[in-house]
């Protein structure tokens, strides 16, 4: 991403791992004056489990009261809107409803309103005419419903990429393709040994934010008191957007193992389904299986009939972090700050983690405020959604806004040298910020467009143009 210098020898805070929590945590350092770092291990941020997420800003009503997670997740569903404006992020307020098919259900949703009053959110319990008059194609064996009217959905990659931007232009500093494979105590504070194209650097740091996700644990147990990250696999299908089955977050009666299997619309018009949720040993197991798939979607159907498999473009999976019943989040030892075993509602979690972890290291270190702080971020100018008049001006501004490139999401050649400028480097990094590819041809026709113009635009040979970095070369 722009903004990378030599990675410094000593500096303030290192955030370590950018997901959403991460690049939250990272933005709100710099509100405060200092020299601050994040470094991600894979080709851009948001590549872990932020990517593959329902995109739920969840209300509140279901985390359990006077936890970590019930304190953040009504905290930062406040917060997200007003951030998301800032950010220039997609935001829907577009309420949820849990549906109850029979009286055990009705008595879940009694519960979910009692934990909600005692959250401080708000619901109500609905009738199943009332719920089917919100959404029409509602199953007709519900029989009631919790609504949530303050329950909405974000870009959660959107969302982190447009964090990390902010904080690089207030001074921060992203690292990417940067692995932190070593820390240990210091008498400054803490010492990280990282590995950039297969050197390793020592970077010195006063204090250190773990948010590395589903290796938050390796990097806590080398100074903490151990604990234990155990991955747990969600897989989800996503519709074409032509089929919009519902318009609210529809969610069924939750489980021991989490929400159950939503049917939600997303901020740009498709509608995700899922996710499963399995339990598995190995932390790169993103494999998608078609028994687990099958078994979402009938699931799924429960709750909307009319959902039919023809609509479904792709399919895909995202690990969660779990580490107990809660979230682990503050200093576990002098200077080292935790965000870990931040599972669900983390998305929705994410602003309020970021300001207390920020403001904890801010404390800490005795940083003064960022006076020159601006906490807007340009999102890159959409063609798909501009205007004429709009179109026209961005046209006069660079001809390359009129060259159309993905045809399904209606991406133009200026808008991917615009996701390059502001560092993605490879396919995945162009989709996730201006969606080309993410279409109902799921980049079947751009994809040959899109390696010429990252070829050129990042100076390689097309043959080692990537889809996600590493070694995953298009070949083309």
């Amino acid at each position: 991403m722009k903004g990378k210098k030599e990675i410094g020898k000593t500096i303030d805070c290192a955030v370590v791992g950018g997901g959403v929590i991460g690049c939250f945590a990272a933005r709100e350092l710099s509100r405060f004056r200092g020299d601050f770092c994040l470094f991600e291990a894979e080709s851009d941020v948001a590549s872990g489990t932020t990517k593959a997420n329902s995109g739920i800003v969840h209300a509140g009503y279901d985390a359990k009261p006077h936890t970590q997670k019930s304190k953040y997740n009504v905290a930062g569903s406040l917060m997200m809107e007003k951030v998301c404006r800032e950010l220039e992020v997609p935001y829907k307020r577009n309420g949820a409803m849990v549906i109850a098919f029979d009286a055990d259900g009705r008595e879940k949703l009694t519960a979910l309103k009692a934990r909600g009053i005692e959250n401080g959110v708000q619901t109500e319990i609905i009738s199943s005419d009332a719920a089917r008059a919100k959404e029409p194609r509602l199953s007709d064996r519900v029989i009631a419903a919790l609504y949530a009217k303050s329950s909405a959905i974000v870009s959660p990659y959107e969302l982190a990429i447009a964090c990390a931007e902010n904080f690089i232009d207030n001074g921060g500093r992203v690292y990417t393709n940067t692995c932190v494979v070593g820390i240990a105590r210091h008498e400054r504070g803490y010492a990280l040994t990282v590995r950039k194209d297969g050197k390793e650097t020592t970077v010195v740091c006063r204090a250190v934010i773990n948010a590395a996700g589903l290796y938050a644990d390796e990097i806590h147990n080398a100074v903490a008191k151990p604990i234990a990250i155990r991955p747990r696999r969600g897989q989800y299908v996503l519709l074409d957007k032509s089929a919009m089955p519902v318009t609210h977050t529809v969610f069924q009666t939750p489980t021991a193992l989490g929400k159950g299997v939503l049917v939600s619309p997303t901020c740009h018009g498709n509608t995700v389904i899922g996710p499963s949720a399995e339990d598995v040993s190995d932390k790169t197991a993103l494999e998608t299986t078609a028994d687990v798939l099958d078994e979402v979607f009938r699931k799924a159907a429960l709750s909307v009939p009319s959902i039919n498999k023809r609509d479904i473009i792709t399919q895909f999976s995202g690990l969660r972090a779990v580490c107990g019943d809660d979230f682990i989040i503050g200093e576990s030892a002098d200077g080292f700050f935790d965000a870990a075993g931040v599972c669900s509602p983390g998305l929705a979690s994410s602003p309020a983690i970021g300001e207390y972890l920020a403001t904890a290291v801010a404390k800490k270190l005795g940083l003064d405020e960022n006076r020159a702080f601006d906490s807007h971020r340009a999102a890159i100018p959409c063609f798909a959604t501009a205007t004429d008049e709009e179109r026209d001006r961005l046209i006069q501004s660079d001809p390359r806004y009129g060259h159309i490139v993905c045809r399904c999401e209606t991406v133009t050649e200026a808008e991917i040298i615009e996701a390059v400028r502001r560092g993605a480097r490879d396919l995945d990094g162009v989709k996730r910020r201006v969606r080309a590819g993410m279409g109902r041809c799921q980049a079947g026709f751009c994809t040959p467009a899109m390696v010429k113009i990252l070829s050129r635009e990042l100076g390689i040979p097309e043959e080692l143009v990537t889809k996600r970095g590493g070694g995953s070369y298009m070949g083309i």
